[in-house]
């Protein structure tokens, strides 16, 4: 038997972290038992739909190279692969579970389930849920029912008559045997709306058996769902497919992952300035393990190693500074030249770069990859670690030149000095000028590091930095002069003021 898998997401929102997941578990495992991966876009909901939300789902897909092998502009042989293609199957199998006697006309008016939800509510009714009110009617009144829906324009719903009595099981490759009351099934859900358009539950399940999906891994929110599920197959007299509910996705404290917690959608981590090969590798890690040592998979060792057994019962946790550390760690494996080229539109966006870059853009960003490699975290930290490469350097507090401990005339002391430093400083090798700063540092009885601050701030007008002296032969002898001359004279008249 061929593994057929697929991702199924309604195009709503923008795809979650979490849906992420649960695309990248199927591809996987698709591609582990040399299976077929389908793409399926289920739009049934069309209040909530959204063309930006599809276009989101395809970017997604694209950005983390997740192929599909049947589905939307690549189709196959059980499509049209987009549900609100699909409509004349959805009513036909409907009609044949009314047919059958496993489903019914419902005639109720929005004002009928509106005075009925107010008695749920005020406890005048012990009903929870529909109370089948059209169930059992007579043929004769269902007849009549039905002519006063067609004069006035209107069409019934197709309801699914959910046993009154018995269990119904469902058996998941996780969890096991997963056992649920007919009786607390919500009582005789709608399959088929009056416009025509589907419920999620009938869509769901007839595509599923009609494009022969063999094993459905789903976040485990949908458990519920299930012995519904299983009985329209029943009856259908289809065979249920295998199911495979994915451990929640939780923040780390204990609740599950939302907007509360950080960023979680996949445009978020894109924009912010995730490597792809990052976040495949860390969500992968969430809910699965191959063994209790190894963190870095590359994508294609996933599509060898992943198998459903690795799969872990409890809740996975999403650490962003774990995130964090992933991605660091993977942006520098990249060679210079990919991540130069991986930067550029970030630094772009910060209207840093032209588009396309000058010779003098390319340069300076060609040199300053090595200097910031081993600090970015994200791509997005790049512009503002960078930004003084591009762009003057403008000190409007004198402050911040004054190293910790220091005072305004021992640091304007030491930045004459420094501009006659730097003057000195490119005819000279590194070990020259560090040499030359610890010999002054003696001199003032201070630190070297009390040297390298205000020179640092002064250079790059942050005290965190790439390390100085390449700093500085990047940008070049006259602007680190200006720049440091400029502190000087900053902070030689801020001493001034406060005298």
């Amino acid at each position: 038997m061929t593994t057929r898998v697929r991702y199924a997401p309604s195009p709503t929102g923008l795809q979650h972290i979490g849906g992420v997941r649960t695309a990248l578990f199927n591809w996987f495992f698709a591609k582990s038992t040399g299976g077929k991966f389908i793409l399926r876009i289920e739009d049934t909901d069309r209040e909530r739909y959204s063309d930006e939300s599809l276009q989101d789902l395809f970017d997604t897909m694209d950005w983390l190279g997740l192929d599909w092998d049947e589905g939307p502009e690549k189709g196959g042989p059980y499509a049209p692969y987009i549900q609100s293609q699909r409509f004349d199957i959805y009513q036909k199998y409907a009609r044949e579970l009314v047919e059958k006697g496993f489903a019914y006309e419902c005639f109720c008016t929005e004002e009928r389930l509106e005075s009925l939800r107010e008695e749920q509510k005020s406890g005048k009714s012990s009903h929870q849920g529909y109370d089948r009110h059209c169930r059992d009617l007579s043929p004769e009144e269902r007849e009549r029912k039905r002519e006063e829906f067609r004069a006035s324009g209107k069409n019934p719903v197709i309801r699914f008559k959910v046993p009154l009595s018995g269990s119904t099981v469902m058996e998941d490759l996780l969890f096991g045997k997963i056992t649920r009351k007919n009786s607390d099934i919500s009582p005789d859900p709608v399959l088929l709306k009056s416009d025509g358009f589907p419920t999620y539950h009938l869509a769901n399940v007839i595509d599923d058996h009609l494009m022969k999906i063999t094993h459905i891994l789903r976040a485990q929110e949908w458990i519920p769902t299930g012995p519904l599920h299983i009985l329209l197959y029943n009856a259908f007299g289809w065979e249920v497919p295998k199911y495979c509910h994915l451990p929640m996705v939780m923040g780390k404290d204990g609740q599950k992952l939302s907007k509360r917690h950080g960023s979680t959608s996949a445009r978020e981590f894109r924009e912010n300035g995730y490597l792809p090969e990052a976040i495949i590798n860390y969500v992968t890690m969430i809910g699965w393990s191959y063994d209790d040592k190894t963190e870095f998979f590359t994508k294609d060792e996933l599509k060898k190693v992943f198998s459903l057994e690795k799969i872990n019962k409890a809740p996975g946790v999403f650490d962003y500074k774990k995130l964090d550390w992933f991605n660091g760690q993977y942006i520098r494996k990249l060679q210079p030249e990919e991540l130069r080229r991986r930067l550029l539109p970030f630094l772009q966006k910060a209207k840093l770069c032209s588009d396309p870059p000058t010779a003098k853009e390319n340069e300076i960003l060609t040199g300053a990859v090595p200097l910031i490699r081993e600090r970015l975290k994200k791509l997005a930290d790049a512009p503002e670690m960078i930004r003084f490469l591009f762009e003057g350097v403008h000190l409007n507090d004198s402050a911040s030149l004054i190293p910790k401990n220091g005072s305004v005339e021992a640091t304007a002391g030491a930045l004459q000095w420094l501009y006659r430093f730097t003057q000195a400083f490119f005819g000279r090798s590194d070990e020259e000028n560090e040499a030359a700063l610890r010999e002054e540092a003696e001199r003032l009885g201070v630190k070297i590091g009390d040297l390298l601050h205000p020179l640092r701030v002064a250079v790059t007008g942050t005290a965190v930095s790439p390390p100085i002296f390449e700093t500085m032969r990047l940008l070049g002898a006259e602007p680190v002069c200006a720049r440091v001359k400029a502190a000087a004279d900053l902070l030689n008249a801020a001493g001034r003021d406060g005298n």
